[in-house]
């Protein structure tokens, strides 16, 4: 199946959350420190890590820039510096998609009920 590809995208930055609308009609909010701690970037992924390593401390990450990558994926550039994660539209649907078990698993790993 192929990824359906994005309508809309737009960074909220007053609720920190990435709003991603695809053709399919699929709506996800991503929330900024979502993105961040879940990055596809090798400084999260590592090389061949079943799961990301686990990143704390980004609760208040945003935002800086939004920068298209071809026409298959985006580049977010964090306040904190983080700049090297590229966000295929699979990649992007995936989290949407999986959200809530992937941030019950970071809660999980942090030692939290929540986030």
């Amino acid at each position: 199946m192929n990824t359906p590809e994005p309508t809309e995208l737009r960074y909220e930055r007053g609720r920190r959350v990435l709003v991603v609308e695809f053709e399919d009609g699929v709506h996800f909010e991503l929330p900024a420190y979502y993105l961040r701690t879940h990055s596809p970037s090798a400084e999260v992924r590592g090389h061949g890590l079943s799961e990301p390593k686990l990143l704390t401390g980004k609760e208040e990450v945003g935002i800086k820039a939004i920068a298209p990558v071809g026409s298959y994926a985006v580049q977010l550039i964090f306040d904190d510096g983080h700049d090297s994660g590229i966000y295929s539209w699979s990649f992007l649907y995936d989290l949407g998609r999986n959200m809530d078990a992937n941030l019950a698993r970071y809660a999980e790993r942090l030692g939290r009920e929540e986030l």
